[in-house]
């Protein structure tokens, strides 16, 4: 069952960090439109562990998605370095890098990105088909995961058969299915009323009390301090880390 969330006031258990997984130190990122030049991130520097549960929140324009893409490895900095688990991001060629965004980690997305004609079960399986997994051994893994975050009930459904937060934990669930070495949510809760979003933030708190690594972006105050450490941004550079 999730973690209920802890009552007002009391302090929320933090675990021990582990190995470190991401070190960024110093990373610019600019983009190029027309004759402008936007420097969307100034001289990041960041270290993240495993067991962390980790927020980023920043204003429009601070330069949050643009950290989200990079720690995802959709993007490479313009400047500085980026190492995953010890090794320099900038050296990985195409294939490297599909294979830790596949293997290392698990995005969770605001938008869900469900294949509206496919069952929960086979939703979740596409990780493992990219992979090469066997269907025996896939499927086993993905119907795991789904009972893990409370869907054993509901693999044979498909999204417009599902709630909102349904949809979020199939979305979850994917993501948990190549056991990564952290999960990347972007806005997880941002298409989700109010006591969804509670749910699935209850359902992230018992993640991170099994070992998981989390790191959210948002821009709402009371999603990121489920977390236990928050990285403010503002202007492309970290204003606060605590």
């Amino acid at each position: 069952m999730p973690a209920q969330p802890a009552p007002a006031g009391s302090p929320r258990p933090i675990r021990p960090r582990g190995a470190l997984v991401i070190e960024i130190e110093g990373v610019t990122k600019l983009y190029h439109m027309g004759s402008e030049t936007i420097h969307a991130l100034r001289g990041v520097s960041l270290k993240i562990h495993r067991n962390e549960y980790l927020a980023i929140m920043g204003p429009s324009g601070s330069g949050k998605s643009t950290l989200m893409n990079m720690l995802g490895c959709l993007d490479t900095p313009t400047a500085g370095l980026y190492e995953f688990t010890g090794k320099n991001v900038a050296h990985m060629d195409d294939n490297e890098l599909a294979a830790i965004r596949n293997q290392e980690i698990g995005f969770v997305f605001q938008t869900f990105n469900l294949l509206p004609r496919s069952t929960a079960l086979h939703n979740v399986e596409l990780p493992l088909i990219y992979a090469g997994m066997p269907r025996h051994a896939r499927l086993e893994r993905a119907r795991a995961a789904l009972d893990h975050v409370g869907l054993a009930n509901r693999m044979d459904h498909r999204p417009n058969e599902l709630s909102g937060g349904q949809r979020q934990r199939v979305a979850i669930a994917r993501a948990l299915v190549n056991r990564p070495s952290i999960i990347l949510a972007d806005e997880p809760t941002g298409n989700l009323d109010t006591r969804t979003g509670e749910e699935i933030m209850a359902l992230f708190e018992d993640l991170y009390e099994q070992g998981n690594t989390l790191i959210v972006v948002t821009h709402e105050e009371d999603i990121a301090r489920h977390a236990r450490r928050i990285v403010r941004l503002r202007d492309g550079l970290i204003e606060t880390d605590g």
